[in-house]
């Protein structure tokens, strides 16, 4: 990857606002602009329409409306929010080779990424934490996942997003990276609160998020070699396929956003040797990497979720006949369960596994 060359560090790309742009700065080549144009436009134009189907999706059909599912929207909501302000504006700064929307729309698409990134982490939590909850404690699962409780639990998740998200203005670590032409998190500003910020918006979700996935896994196990044969618990093959099908989305997310996070890491631990050493398309591509996560999660429901699938080609379809769109498609073949609705996308197997 070509990069044009200047005297100057990486510690003077990320420690000037947009507004000073005497100050020289590290340029992408044009086929490295054009290339980081055209991943983005794709990821903006599959993250609206992929969202807003999963949306939809949940929106007319009653047997996709259970408590997993408002994570579900909530993280469709978490991931749409950049598609329609941030990425226009690091596009708009990509044509214009530069940052020309002002100090104030800096800030707030920085802002509104940050809500979206930590948005999407603490929702992922939330949902593994349901999954557990529904597979692993099963029986104390109604009690603990009213409508009500689901909203407030759904409340708390964005009100902690809203507070670990704040704190950048205090810091003053939105700023725009020429690198990747983003208003975005200086990783040098503050090596405590860059350390902080990985570790509590991203290490910590993720142990939580494996530990309830792996207490999963060893749930399936023994199911699967019937380890526990006494116990009450019944596990159905449509509970595994929805737990898998969100084991994806977390694996992805850790892998999309995982290089950006341990560079982030590196650089807050010894700022100065290391800052400079990074190689700028290593830096780059784990940005736009952690770009392209959004617009994944609509497509991992449909190739992995049936009853997602079917209600995407009914609302598809429905374009054409556009009174139907907002129709509840409840009763037009998406079967759901005979007891309670599965905490999150629910399929058509209803075949019990007795543990």
């Amino acid at each position: 990857m070509e990069l044009s060359e200047v005297n100057v560090s990486c510690l003077d790309c990320w420690s000037h606002g947009p507004n000073q742009s005497s100050i020289p700065v590290h340029r992408p080549s044009p086929g490295v602009t054009a290339a980081l144009a055209s991943v983005l436009i794709f990821t903006t134009v599959v993250d609206i329409l992929g969202n807003v189907l999963v949306i939809m999706s949940v929106f007319r059909n009653k047997k996709l409306r259970n408590a997993g599912n408002i994570f579900v929207v909530s993280l469709s909501v978490a991931d749409i929010v950049v598609a329609v302000y941030p990425y226009p504006l690091v596009l708009m700064a990509i044509f214009h080779n530069g940052w020309k929307m002002g100090d104030i729309h800096c800030q707030v698409s920085g802002f509104v990424m940050g809500l979206s990134v930590i948005g999407s982490i603490f929702n992922i939590t939330a949902i593994a934490i349901n999954r557990y909850c529904y597979i692993c404690h099963s029986l104390q699962y109604d009690r603990l996942y009213s409508m009500k409780s689901t909203c407030c639990y759904l409340c708390l998740t964005w009100l902690l997003t809203a507070i670990a998200t704040v704190p950048n203005f205090f810091v003053g670590s939105l700023q725009f990276d020429p690198r990747v032409f983003s208003c975005t998190f200086a990783q040098t500003v503050s090596p405590y609160y860059t350390i902080a910020v990985v570790v509590i918006h991203f290490i910590v979700p993720l142990l939580v998020v494996s530990f309830c996935y792996l207490r999963i896994w060893v749930l399936v196990i023994q199911v699967k070699n019937r380890v526990k044969p006494d116990t009450k618990h019944k596990l159905k093959p449509s509970d595994l396929r929805n737990f898998l099908t969100m084991f994806v989305v977390f694996v992805l997310f850790a892998v999309c956003w995982a290089p950006l996070n341990f560079i982030g890491l590196a650089v807050a631990i010894d700022p100065l040797a290391v800052a400079p050493n990074i190689p700028e398309w290593l830096f780059i591509m784990s940005y736009f990497m952690a770009y392209f996560n959004s617009c994944l999660n609509a497509v991992i429901y449909g190739l992995l979720n049936q009853n997602f699938r079917k209600e995407y080609k009914r609302i598809l379809l429905a374009l054409c006949a556009p009174r139907t769109l907002f129709m509840d498609t409840s009763k037009c073949g998406t079967e759901g369960m005979k007891s309670k609705h599965s905490p999150a996308v629910t399929n058509n197997n209803l075949v019990e596994i007795h543990l």
